[in-house]
């Protein structure tokens, strides 16, 4: 009788463990969050790219949008982009719009600024400060909006995709 009794004590009591136990930790700061800007713009540094560009055949979506030239003369390269910094329409995810804004320097994107994206929650956040450095990196190295999908940021990926190509059609424009 008290094997019995032992062994239900035991299983109740690994029951409770396993089921209390927390699969996810979303750290209440983290320390690439602490280091971004408090304007809730995503930058990566300005590199050069490489001489190579390629064009893009993914869609496009006319809206209304900011577009400004950073300098005073414009040039078109072979690329077909226009100097200057253009602003994608923001494109609404699940969670919340995201926003990409370029800058075409010589023909070619040397910077990428994510001006809105979502942020609300902690995993939000979680995410973003990883999947964001990354697409940045990838537009610079592509040229183009063909960039991969960040794994766990299916959304923001999409809706930066999407962003991107119209700020992209602007620089052509």
């Amino acid at each position: 009788m008290k094997k019995i009794v032992y062994a239900l004590m035991a299983t109740v009591t690994g029951l409770v463990l396993l089921f209390s136990y927390r699969t996810s930790t979303v750290p209440e700061s983290t320390s690439a969050l602490a280091d971004a800007p408090s304007s809730g713009v995503a930058t990566v540094p300005k590199t050069t790219p490489s001489p190579s560009a390629s064009t893009s055949s993914g869609s496009s979506s006319t809206s209304s949008g900011s577009t400004s030239s950073g300098s005073s003369s414009v040039q078109t390269s072979s690329s077909g982009l226009t100097d200057g910094t253009y602003t994608g329409q923001a494109a609404n995810t699940r969670f919340g719009p995201v926003q990409v804004q370029i800058t075409v320097s010589g023909g070619a994107i040397t910077d990428v600024q994510v001006p809105q994206y979502p942020s609300e929650s902690g995993r939000d956040q979680q995410i973003n400060s990883r999947a964001l450095p990354v697409l940045v990196k990838e537009t610079v190295q592509a040229q183009s909006a063909e960039v991969d999908m960040v794994s766990g940021a299916t959304y923001t990926s999409t809706g930066y995709r999407t962003s991107l190509q119209s700020a992209l059609d602007r620089a052509r424009a």
